[in-house]
């Protein structure tokens, strides 16, 4: 087979209009006629497949090699609002109407692959049903985290009522693409000491500063420097996969880096900043000075309080040698983990098909119960004990015991012993700022940078987001709030880096986070800190369920297990401006907020 790129042969193609199994009904997509905030939120929906005539290949134009064109439906076969997913042959694309008006792009999420049909389809943008990226219906560009790449757009025409799409093959294929962008102009030896920009912190919120920059022309040096010894990798992944390793997890390779002037210094360690010098002190005697500094240093294990600190086999999960090693060394061993926090709960998950027997320690009397509610953290306790993971809630390490140096027992403060070859301890993070303790830049009580809407610390050029901050956050009155989630990283880093290059933007987000155990993923969209209510809606036994938290009588958050896409469904009307009542939640019915059909 020649595949995409070969050349056609000359015989008519059939391309038959392809949507997801799922997604092969027609959806009912009218609300039921009550008043309610997603009014504007203009649902999408699958429709029939189009008969054999509508989807002939047509005649490719003479740069044929790299282009196909097709006729993938009648005009009328979509209404306003409405997305389709079309096959071309040589790949998918997503099909859009708008305002009467046809547009085309690549049909996955380039963060981890969703299909955008399923999502969420609203005032110019897709957004993604998985994790809430957003995405420019015209452009293609990102607006919304969590991602790095943007998506092709292609041609659409309409001739004699067929819609007809051209389209890049290779853009096909790829389903994503990386934003134009500058390089740096001065001609710099990489041993001077100084950096234009000097970024502490090598995940989402620095990456994103380092290429935001260089995607708005900036043609200064960009130094980024990292405790880590690997480029940019996905931190999410790490507690869900424990087997991949640091190449499987890249987001960004030193190539790509190299290729956009972004220099990156591996296992660099700051011990303090100067802001009266401008200059950041490394552990190895190094020296930078800066012109800007952001500050993107993210969290470190909280402390805890136990006796055998020195035993072996005892992980905080940081790195991905970590994770190898907790996946090996549990291998048809017995596993504890310490804490109920995501990432001790998604260990312990990814561990139950491996060890011999999976422990969870926890201080609360269900998990998840502060950020989800008893009644959620309940069934997902019992999911997890239907998994042979076995519960000591109410409780904390007193000791961990070794033999020949590694990891026996661990004992509780109730007295109860359990065996242990390999322990992994998820019981919170608190920021990692200790180098900034004499610095002159202000830290809360708590240790985190505050911050204001633009990621400006109280000292000149020097910016700060991601874990280690605290902002304030508009839907509460401006309160100062700390919301460590992979995609409010990415937003600050973008926001700091348009701040550093003087053009201020008030990056209007919802919070985003999700969470993959036993192969069901919960989906979170707000902020729920402070909740006094909890309004359930669908099946909790059956795992199928929508989560409304509520304050007074408004609705601030939602957590979804198996009911995409309305997480960001919500995601969309909270972005909006708008808010939705405790009162339109608590009736049963919310059909108005679901499309039929949607699984």
């Amino acid at each position: 087979m020649g595949g995409c790129f070969s050349k056609p042969k000359p015989v008519e193609v059939k391309v038959e209009l392809s949507l997801l199994e799922k997604e092969k009904e027609v959806d009912g997509l009218s609300p039921n006629g009550k008043a309610s905030p997603f009014a504007d939120c203009r649902p999408n929906g699958a429709l029939a497949h189009s008969s054999d005539e509508d989807s002939m290949l047509l005649p490719l134009n003479h740069n044929c090699r790299d282009f196909v064109e097709a006729s993938v439906c009648h005009v009328k076969d979509l209404e306003n609002g409405q997305m389709r997913e079309v096959d071309l042959g040589c790949g998918r694309a997503l099909l859009i109407k708008q305002h009467g008006e046809f547009s085309a792009m690549a049909h996955k999420c380039p963060h981890y692959g969703a299909p955008l049909v399923k999502g969420v389809l609203s005032k110019g943008h897709v957004r993604c049903p998985w994790h809430g990226a957003c995405f420019s219906t015209v452009t293609g560009d990102i607006e919304d985290f969590p991602g790095l790449d943007s998506l092709p757009t292609f041609q659409v025409r309409v001739e004699k009522d067929k819609v007809i799409i051209r389209a890049n093959k290779q853009a096909l294929q790829s389903q994503k693409r990386s934003k134009p962008m500058s390089r740096c102009s001065a001609v710099i030896n990489s041993n001077t000491g100084f950096s234009h920009v000097l970024i502490i912190g090598s995940g989402p919120a620095g990456l994103v500063c380092a290429e935001t920059l260089r995607q708005e022309g900036f043609t200064d040096r960009i130094v980024m420097c990292t405790m880590d010894r690997h480029p940019p990798y996905d931190r999410p992944k790490l507690s869900k996969s424990l087997e991949s390793t640091a190449e499987q997890l890249r987001l960004r390779s030193m190539d790509f880096l190299q290729d956009h002037d972004i220099e990156l210094l591996k296992e660099k360690e700051v011990v303090a900043v100067d802001v009266k010098t401008r200059s950041v002190m490394f552990e190895d005697g190094l020296r930078m000075e800066y012109r800007k500094l952001f500050i993107a240093s993210g969290s470190k294990p909280k402390p805890m309080n136990y006796k055998g600190k020195d035993v072996r086999n005892v992980f905080h999960l940081r790195t991905p040698e970590d994770a190898n090693s907790i996946a090996r060394l549990a291998n048809n061993k017995n596993a504890v983990i310490v804490g109920t926090s995501f990432v001790g709960m998604e260990v312990a998950a990814a561990l139950t098909d491996k060890a011999h027997s999976v422990s969870v320690i926890g201080i609360e009397p269900v998990p998840f119960k502060k950020a989800l509610g008893e009644k959620v953290g309940k069934v997902i306790m019992k999911l997890f004990e239907t998994h042979r993971v076995k519960f000591y809630m109410l409780n904390e390490v007193s000791e961990m015991i070794g033999q020949h140096g590694q990891l026996k027992e661990v004992v509780l403060k109730s007295g109860k012993v359990l065996r242990a070859d390999v322990c992994v301890i998820g019981a919170g993070s608190v920021p990692a700022t200790g180098f900034l303790k004499q610095s002159g830049i202000h830290l809360d009580s708590k240790g985190f940078i505050t911050v204001n809407k633009m990621m400006q610390t109280n000292v000149e050029e020097v910016f700060a987001g991601g874990d280690v901050v605290t902002f304030p956050f508009p839907p509460r009155n401006n309160k100062k709030v700390n919301i460590p989630h992979w995609q409010m990283a990415h937003v600050q880093g973008r926001v700091a880096a348009l701040s550093m290059m003087g053009r201020p933007f008030e990056f209007k987000t919802v919070p985003y986070f999700w969470s993959a155990m036993f192969g069901k993923t919960i989906r979170y969209a707000g902020y729920g800190d402070g909740f006094d209510d909890v309004i359930i809606q669908g099946d909790l036994d059956e795992l199928r369920f929508v989560a409304f938290y509520t304050r007074s009588e408004e609705v601030v958050a939602v957590a979804s297990m198996n009911y995409d896409p309305i997480v960001s469904r919500v995601a969309e009307v909270l972005g909006s401006g708008k808010t939705i009542k405790k009162r339109d939640v608590e009736t049963g019915d919310i059909s108005w907020l679901i499309d039929k059909g949607s699984h």
